[in-house]
């Protein structure tokens, strides 16, 4: 059999494959993209048909010529990555810089898909191999063609006529623009007093439930129809001496149909609210369930392909999920034929399974033990919900219970419903949207209703009027986000994650509470961008965009086409801001954030006076870092706010009010310092800090004091001269990525403070183990070992299990071997192999030697050896590792430079254009192919 060499995009999937196919197969990670347009001018010339400048990635280098040398040797190369538009996109790369580079030469190379990463279904794949997809492609070139054009033409405008701002990008400009529009409803919105009337009653029998107002004196009682207590008033009066009877009785069976298997949008959205997880956390979560997880020494793909919008399901997966019902729920729960699905959303592309598990009969509480705590509900929810869909239909009896006075002068109403049949509710119920108003307002669903008789007598036993206020529309979840975007054909499943984090990385969104509130510099953006380039932020023209997209992908499109007709109008919109000055868009936004810098005041005085010089007019300014108000008689009234909604604050002459977020919340007190603690805001986030900053004994005089009188030139020797007084800095710990503001208490600030905390020693080396927070986030740390924490992970709440877990995950491996002059020996797996670690020192084994047999005389003696070699070289005025040789050795001359690249060195650097290439309008060609 010959060797071939298969192509993934993750060093997870490549493990669960490898162990699929034989030992003929070599399969190998590129790691996700290994291109990408440099973040220059010039990566897409619009001039030369949108050519393209494609540079290779600097962590991507080593991985490709790895893959290089293995396909030298290979006999065939199969491209395997994922079946969707940026895996086509991935595998094209691999090929074009395998192609420069020499080592395809006329070797087969085959492209094959799969939708779930079993044995079954890689096999399979690999029985039906085809040509890569160039519609795919020329898509993908197409987007970030799109994306490049508009973040690198429109982003300078930004910088240039909004200081303070940062970058734009095409969808997320739109989903920025939701959040603030959102925002805007909730400041403009007026709230409105209305009323409820509701009518405790009681059957005959002694049985009592509550029904409502509907109708009083012949008007029709809508929400709003009783607006005060007076008119509230006026129907009790009336029901207060009302005698009541049954007037009619509407009982109707009504139907409940399951909710379709998942998209990768419905996902987002329901693990967003039952699980409270985030898009990026949900679909980092599933990725590692389709790529595989062990289970029993057995490498398995729980789920199928997690990035798709189709809803439909293979014939396959539907049989065995009905012989699962039957077996597991009996032929009541198991609906006459299977159903089908089609899907919603606009531009869906039906081509990919839903999302569900490889294998239903594998069910949740089987897999547990080998899941993470994560990984387990999001497979128990996928499990759930896809079996759910092909389960028959819950029936329930709704009954409907008009009921009048004697007088018929008012109709009271209840409502209720009862469970015959639970069909799909017997497993799974779709959770509702926390940000939809009738998820506020509550529901009668699951009332029961004693039995009735029409023209039945009723006792009244109390009336119950009870005051409402209507409330602003709900700031959007995550789950709220998708939807909508969803619903306006905006983005793909595959973005909404990466849209999300964007958002909150450019700091134009902070996420409190699991809702989203626009920061004053998301708003600006938006504001700018609605005000000056209203199109491109428009709903319906980014639907649109990406209706196009997909017909490049379905070939009824030409990818440079689209390009064309997008660039010239987009092009022309940029130069008409070429004159566009700042205090024109200061006036600008000015006008159109009047009501959220300066919202009318309860006394009705005017929001902008300065109410430091009072004559002065406060407008939104412009500085270097940003935006900020400002009074207009500035030089002569300094007064300056930061921004926040204005609260009728005053502020003293020439000072700085601070109405921002950004200002120290207290926390409480630390029970043992007694200092306090507090929330703030700085340049780089949030961070909780304990006391406050000191000054420190000194021996300078007080400035004033060193000038000696008030001569200018005196007084400006005195000031340089003086040194400044330290300070005592107090303790400050920033957020984890995972602790919104909103959520932060006196007790996780405390415990943040405390960071870091001991977990306990390690089982076998007796080495201590801690959890803290670092440069690069939250990890576990055992001796020199630091790993990570996963995203799952929370640094207050992982125990000592967990982080031993992370430790031997994390592949450094620690091999006590006893004490030596009272302090620990191991032996331990770094990057570059075995090493002996003693206090500071590491010794590294000598070569071939197993670590396993490696005995505590034997590390001794290397670790003398090494002290004795420290101590000589110090002796003789040398430091260990030779800095100057180092640099020495650094530098190579042009001959050496030539000489080795003549020689040898990567396989992929051979061919000049291996990493730099350009898709021209003619095709795709290698500047090293040339």
């Amino acid at each position: 059999m010959s060797k071939q060499v298969v192509i993934v995009e993750s060093p997870a999937k490549a493990e669960t494959i490898n162990k699929y196919l034989g030992k003929d197969y070599t399969v190998l990670a590129s790691y996700g993209h290994i291109r990408d347009l440099p973040a220059k001018n010039g990566s897409v010339d619009p001039d030369q048909d949108f050519a393209m400048l494609w540079d290779m990635e600097p962590k991507a280098k080593k991985r490709v010529d790895e893959i290089a040398r293995e396909v030298k040797k290979a006999d065939a190369l199969i491209l395997a990555t994922d079946p969707d538009r940026e895996g086509e996109a991935i595998s094209w790369h691999v090929l074009e810089v395998l192609k420069a580079a020499g080592v395809v030469d006329a070797k087969p190379v085959r492209r094959v898909v799969f939708n779930e990463i079993t044995k079954k279904a890689v096999l399979a794949a690999m029985n039906a191999p085809r040509d890569i997809d160039n519609a795919l492609v020329d898509a993908y070139m197409a987007r970030r063609a799109l994306d490049y054009l508009v973040g690198f033409t429109l982003s300078p405008v930004l910088w240039r006529k909004l200081p303070g701002s940062r970058s734009a990008g095409r969808v997320q400009s739109v989903a920025l623009r939701l959040i603030c529009e959102r925002e805007a409803e909730i400041e403009d919105f007026k709230t409105q007093e209305y009323w409820s009337v509701d009518v405790k009653l009681q059957t005959p029998q002694a049985q009592t439930f509550t029904a409502h107002l509907v109708q009083f004196n012949g008007q029709k009682i809508d929400r709003l129809t009783l607006g005060n207590q007076q008119d509230a008033q006026r129907a009790v009066d009336v029901l207060e001496q009302a005698a009541y009877r049954v007037k009619s009785i509407e009982p109707k069976t009504v139907r409940r149909n399951p909710q379709p298997p998942f998209i990768t949008s419905t996902l987002q959205q329901e693990a967003s609210r039952k699980l409270g997880f985030g898009a990026s956390r949900t679909m980092q979560v599933a990725q590692k369930l389709y790529e595989g997880v062990n289970l029993g020494g057995e490498q398995v793909g729980l789920i199928t392909y997690m990035r798709t919008d189709g809803v439909n399901l293979s014939e396959e997966a539907v049989q065995a999920m009905r012989q699962f019902i039957r077996q597991d729920y009996g032929p009541n729960y198991l609906p006459p034929s299977p159903r089908t699905y089609k899907s919603k959303a606009k531009n869906a592309q039906e081509a990919h399974e839903a999302i569900r598990p490889t294998d239903i009969f594998r069910k949740p509480g089987d897999v547990r033990t080998y899941l993470t705590e994560d990984q387990f509900k999001l497979y128990e929810l996928i499990w759930k919900r896809a079996l759910a869909s092909q389960m028959e239909n819950a029936v329930l009896d709704q009954v409907s219970v008009d009921i009048v006075t004697h007088d018929q002068a008012a109709v009271v109403r209840a409502t209720g419903s009862v469970v015959v049949f639970d069909g799909f509710y017997r497993l799974y119920q779709e959770g509702r949207d926390d940000s939809s108003e009738e998820s506020q307002e509550g529901g009668e669903e699951d009332r029961r209703l004693p039995k009735m008789e029409v023209g039945q007598d009723l006792t009244r036993l109390a009336v119950l009027p009870e005051q409402h206020f209507t409330k602003p529309p709900p700031r959007f979840t995550e789950a709220s986000l998708v939807k909508r975007l969803e619903e306006l054909g905006i983005g793909r499943p595959s973005t909404y994650a990466s849209i999300i984090r964007i958002l909150q990385d450019r700091n134009y969104v902070t996420m409190e509470s699991r809702r989203f509130t626009p920061e004053v510099r998301g708003r600006l953006v938006t504001t700018f961008l609605t005000n000056f380039f209203e199109k491109y932020v428009q709903y319906h023209y980014t639907a649109d965009l990406e209706t196009q997209l997909d017909e490049i992908t379905e070939q009824r499109l030409q990818w440079q086409a689209v390009l064309r007709e997008f660039w010239g109008q987009f092009k022309q919109a940029i130069d008409g801001t070429k004159d566009l000055t700042i205090s024109q868009v200061l006036d600008t936004l000015d006008a159109a954030l009047a009501n959220h810098f300066f919202p009318a005041l309860p006394d009705g005085s005017d929001p902008r006076q300065c109410p430091a010089c009072q004559t002065g007019r406060l407008a939104l300014k412009l500085g270097r870092f940003g935006g900020f108000i400002g009074c207009s008689n500035y030089p002569t009234c300094k007064l300056t706010r930061q921004f926040k909604v204005m609260d009728g604050g005053q502020a003293g002459e020439g000072g700085t009010e601070d109405f921002t977020a950004a200002g120290p919340t207290h926390l409480g007190e630390d029970p043992d310092s007694g200092k306090p603690v507090s929330l703030n805001r700085g340049p780089y986030g949030y961070y909780v800090q304990l006391g406050e900053a000191e000054a420190t004994e000194t021996d300078e005089k007080p400035a004033e004091e060193a000038s000696g009188d008030e001569n200018g030139k005196k007084a400006t020797k005195a000031k340089k001269t003086r040194k400044k007084t330290p300070k005592v800095k107090p303790k400050r710990v920033s957020l984890p990525r995972d602790l919104p503001p909103g959520e932060v208490t006196l007790e996780k600030a405390l415990a943040l403070l405390a960071l870091p905390r001991e977990l306990g020693p390690h089982p076998e080396s007796g080495e201590l183990i801690y959890a803290g927070l670092g440069r690069f986030g939250p990890y576990v740390k055992m001796a020199s070992t630091f790993v990570s924490l996963k995203k799952e992970d929370n640094v207050l709440t992982v125990d000592l299990p967990r982080a031993l877990e992370l430790i031997a995950q994390s592949g450094k491996k620690t091999l006590p071997l006893g004490e030596h002059k009272k302090h620990p020996v191991t032996v331990q797996k770094g990057r570059f192999g075995f090493y002996i670690h003693y206090q500071k020192l590491n010794v590294t084994l000598p070569k071939g030697t197993d670590p396993e047999s490696v005995t505590l005389e034997q590390a001794i003696e290397l670790i003398e050896a090494k002290l004795g070699r420290e101590e000589a070289d110090k002796a003789a005025g040398k430091t260990t590792g030779t800095k100057a040789g180092a640099k020495t050795g650094s530098k190579k001359s042009p001959a050496a430079v030539g000489s080795a690249s003549k020689s040898g060195g990567s396989t992929v650097g051979k061919a000049k254009g291996a990493s730099v290439s350009r898709k021209t309008a003619s095709g795709r060609q290698s500047k090293g192919s040339k």
